[in-house]
């Protein structure tokens, strides 16, 4: 029913890779900025074509809420602070990153190519990396995978392909920096998008969920990956990896962790603990690094319990315990955790992607076996989410707020159904979205 925009709950919801290392060499030139006010420009307007791929330069001048410890000053992208640490991580170099304005194409593409100018001192130990994702006309994002990394000693260049796992209609890219001395400067990104065969994935119908050890991040006003200022009893989680890293604010990255008491679903705000490339989630041949590890399996817990790699972290440190995640400290006594422990955690984005994707607003809000209250509980939304949906059925009326309905939508990653109330739009029968 239209009454839902009443409520006052309610909230809208507003190639092969060329990357180059190098001084004083310029390729292309961001312009102001784009006709929206975004952060990204077109350089090739014409029609994008199966044999024309896409191209464009992203705007690095203009650094908004969603960047972290960046500056672009005389020309170049660098990091701001450091001294700044990301809190989870503790990798010892100063980190900073910028997520680019999404750019909408003509056509779907699956391959993204980054050429990038950056001035990258060989004895400096700084490194960039720019990670890309892509959108579905669904909502629904991709992971963020690398399209490579500069800041080898000599200078040279990582070399390899961003494939994403589906075909897309909207790129973003995120560069990172890691720069203890302060001299890394990023020039310039030109992106490359087209359609390729599609790559063979082992994603499964449902969300990968494994059982892993959890800490308690703590570290209460320090600052997340995502520019995040950790508060008490916060709600969040850590995973090693930037591909599940959602932006500050958002819950585009979210995972379910089950503790001894009750599940939680949280956003993925922080990078750690111990690594930071180790998306184990992952099937070992499409994992970052350790791919001889199985997948499920934490670098950290193998390097705990079996002496994997020295029994060190990909830092080299010596790993103190098995830990996967990290949850804040609202999510980890809710969960029911009083001491570090195993959790069984499921990340929600992984598995099948083909429904619509929708933010969700409330509280505590249950997921049920059948489209009934009388149902089981399979899950809970601690806090306003993404979900993914498949189908949506009409089912028990319900009242919530002063807003009635009986649709209910079918979450394939939860196995459940959720009250169409709790779907943040303005229709109660949810567009776009077929009978179950």
């Amino acid at each position: 029913m239209n009454d839902r925009a009443r409520s006052p709950y309610r909230r809208r919801a507003a190639a092969a890779l060329s990357l180059l290392a190098c001084v004083g060499v310029a390729v292309a030139t961001p312009s102001a900025g784009a006709a929206d006010g975004q952060k990204s420009t077109r350089v090739d307007n014409a029609p994008t074509t199966a044999t024309k791929p896409a191209t464009w330069s992203p705007d690095l001048t203009s650094v908004t809420s969603d960047d972290v410890n960046v500056r672009y000053a005389k020309g170049a992208l660098s990091v701001r602070d450091t001294a700044f640490r990301p809190a989870s991580a503790e990798t010892g170099r100063g980190y900073g990153a910028q997520v680019l304005a999404p750019e909408t194409l003509d056509v779907p593409v699956n391959r993204v190519g980054a050429e990038l100018v950056a001035d990258l001192p060989g004895d400096s130990g700084a490194e960039v990396v720019v990670d890309v994702r892509g959108r579905t006309a669904q909502g629904a994002w991709t992971e963020w995978v690398p399209a490579g990394a500069s800041g080898a000693a000599d200078g040279a260049a990582d070399q390899g392909a961003a494939v994403l796992p589906r075909a897309v209609t909207t790129v973003q890219a995120r560069i990172t920096l890691w720069d203890t001395a302060g001299e890394a400067r990023v020039r310039s990104l030109r992106l490359t998008a087209e359609k390729v065969a599609a790559p063979r994935t082992e994603a499964g119908a449902t969300a990968f969920t494994a059982r892993v050890f959890a800490t308690r991040e703590g570290l209460v006003g320090g600052t997340t990956a995502n520019g995040h200022v950790i508060r008490p009893n916060d709600h969040f989680v850590a995973l090693p990896s930037r591909r599940g890293l959602s932006p500050n604010g958002s819950s585009q990255y979210s995972v379910q962790v089950c503790g001894p008491a009750r599940c939680e679903t949280a956003p993925v705000w922080d990078v750690g603990p111990w690594n930071t490339k180790d998306d184990y989630w992952n099937p070992s041949p499409t994992r970052e690094m350790f791919k001889d590890l199985a997948q499920g399996m934490p670098e950290a817990q193998a390097a705990y319990e079996t002496g994997y790699n020295g029994g060190k972290d990909g830092s080299g440190r010596t790993v103190l315990n098995p830990a996967g995640i990290d949850l804040a400290d609202g999510t980890f006594y809710n969960v029911g955790l009083n001491d570090n422990g195993w959790v069984t955690v499921t990340y929600l984005w992984t598995g099948d992607q083909t429904g619509k994707s929708f933010p969700t607003w409330g509280t505590d809000v249950r997921i049920r076996q059948q489209a009934t209250t009388a149902s089981p509980e399979v899950a809970r939304l601690a806090g306003p989410t993404t979900v993914n949906v498949k189908c949506q059925v009409h089912g028990q009326r319900i009242t919530v707020d002063g807003i009635t309905n009986d649709g209910w939508a079918y979450l394939p990653s939860y196995g459940g159904y959720i009250s169409n109330i709790f779907i943040d739009v303005v229709e109660s029968w949810l567009p776009g979205v077929p009978n179950c």
